[in-house]
């Protein structure tokens, strides 16, 4: 973590790391503060409970999430191959708050759960109006989906052994590019 990271962010950092390694039992205060290496004294002037740290943990998702709509917004190749492109694990701040976030919707956090139907509803109005198909939406937020989550696991994802990661993306791209072409002769759901 670098030198200039305030207290509070250490302190977030050390919460979120904690989940996705332990999950929300294992983020316990001690814990936090072990991690953090602040005092308890610390940890409370910043956030006075575990509440708090998922509150803030949350509210760091959201801001997050929100640079991200605007840069899938702007994307110059689209949101639908922007969304695909961007959903490999790469240890972002984007990525290690979502799984934070993740893990505390698992454990039965009705805001975590709210706030993670909110991006992806976001996600999914975004490419649904690129290609104008619900159905095709669905598809490539879908894709997104299953990369992303097929990224996490050991091994990855099922492809040749001889492709990289960026080479997949690149055929996964493509077929993103198919869906588009065939967005319009779809019918539209009822």
């Amino acid at each position: 973590m670098p030198e200039h990271t305030s207290t509070r962010d250490r302190i977030l950092s050390a919460y979120e790391e904690l989940l996705i390694n332990e999950g929300p039992r294992g983020a316990t205060m001690d814990a936090v503060i072990a991690l953090a290496g602040v005092s308890k004294g610390g940890l409370l002037y910043h956030f006075k409970n575990k509440e708090a740290l998922a509150a803030a943990l949350i509210a760091r998702l959201e801001e997050l999430a929100a640079e991200d709509m605007r840069n899938m917004s702007a994307d110059p190749e689209g949101p639908s191959r922007y969304l695909v492109r961007e959903s490999v694990y790469v240890g972002s701040a984007l990525d290690r708050a979502l799984i934070g976030v993740v893990r505390l919707a698992q454990a039965s956090d009705p805001e975590a759960s709210a706030v993670l139907e909110r991006i992806h509803c976001n996600w999914t109005d975004l490419v649904l109006e690129e290609v104008g198909n619900p159905v095709i939406a669905r598809a490539i937020i879908l894709l997104g989906d299953g990369l992303y989550y097929n990224e996490g696991l050991p091994g990855g994802w099922p492809r040749e052994k001889s492709s990289t990661t960026e080479e997949s993306v690149a055929e996964l791209l493509d077929v993103v590019e198919v869906l588009k072409a065939h967005a319009a002769s779809l019918p539209q759901p009822h």
